[in-house]
């Protein structure tokens, strides 16, 4: 038996996922141990070769269990223009969320 399979869209971006998979998503306002509920379901498959598409959107929901928050490595971001002594260095250290997904129903 093929796993479900399923991509859902968080944070601006899209995730293919299945069951007891471990996903880095933008930062989520949710809890450690807290079940977080994905909505925007694109494309649903029981098997690789069915495909339910959503227009925009499926009924079936995704949910996890976040397992962590957190920053991520940082990020280094250096302006310069040349022969006019303009100089400018501007560090970003990105919030993250680490979530397991636990069922596709």
């Amino acid at each position: 038996m093929a796993a479900k399979i399923a991509v859902i869209k968080t944070g601006g971006k899209q995730y293919k996922v299945k069951q007891g998979d471990t996903i880095k998503v933008e930062k989520l306002e949710a809890k450690e141990g807290d079940v977080v509920k994905f909505e925007t379901l694109l494309i649903s498959s029981e098997d690789g070769k069915d495909l339910d598409l959503g227009k925009p959107s499926l009924k079936t929901k995704v949910e996890g269990k976040v397992l962590e928050q957190g920053k991520d490595k940082k990020v280094n971001v250096v302006k310069y223009k040349n022969k006019t002594r303009y100089t400018r260095n501007l560090g970003h250290r990105q919030m993250f969320t680490t979530v397991e997904i636990s069922k596709i129903s």
